[in-house]
């Protein structure tokens, strides 16, 4: 191969790659409306319209693999994640899935077992009637497959979500995706104002960012 066919092999591949990161903030379009009218967007849903944004995420999976993720925030968190994300993307942190929640239904169990990392879904906390903070966007759970819900009930009752990350509940074990606070993830969640589920007292949430 001459000089000039690997100049543009290698120009080709930078290209190629360049386009694969997109990162962007928009406003809910028609199109992406109709996605989760009905289903994270539900018909009793409180929160306007225009304080939510959609994102593009490009980002890496397990295999080390380009992915273009997808995710729907409030404005208010919108440029955080853009910028904790392409950070999290230059040094090629693992995140196995991200898709609007919508493509589960809005199930937060099917989309948990599936290790989908999301961010807003119109719902109230499991168990309560309290509106939790991913009602308005402003909470994202980050690999939830390996890194669950863990609260244990006075009775001894280990409740754990989703019910399939069982066995990523003893945080001693070594797991993949793991978040603890020596993690990439955890500390520029922290840099930007986010408090961890991980760190809470009557419960884990080891998934769990919020602001």
């Amino acid at each position: 191969m001459n000089r000039y066919c690997l100049f543009l092999v290698i120009s080709f591949s930078y290209l190629l790659e360049v386009s694969a990161q997109t990162f962007s903030v928009d406003t809910i379009s028609d199109k992406v409306f109709q996605r989760i009218w009905g289903k994270s967007y539900k018909h009793d849903c409180t929160v306007p319209r225009s304080e939510l944004r959609y994102l593009q995420i490009a980002h890496y999976d397990g295999k080390g693999n380009t992915q273009q993720g997808e995710m729907i925030c409030n404005k208010h968190i919108a440029n955080d994640l853009i910028e904790i994300f392409k950070e999290l993307y230059r040094s090629k942190y693992p995140i196995e899935r991200m898709c609007l929640i919508d493509d589960y239904n809005a199930d937060d169990e099917r989309s948990m077992e599936a290790n989908n990392t999301s961010c807003f879904n119109f719902r109230t906390i499991a168990g309560s009637k309290k509106l939790s903070k991913h009602s308005r966007g402003m909470a994202i759970d980050i690999n939830p497959l390996y890194n669950p819900y863990v609260r244990r009930h006075s009775d001894g009752t280990l409740i754990i979500q989703p019910q399939k990350g069982r066995k990523y509940a003893n945080r001693k074990k070594k797991i993949p995706y793991k978040i603890d606070s020596s993690d990439l993830c955890y500390r520029l969640f922290k840099q930007h104002g986010f408090t961890w589920g991980g760190s809470w007292k009557s419960s884990k949430d080891y998934q769990h960012f919020e602001k």
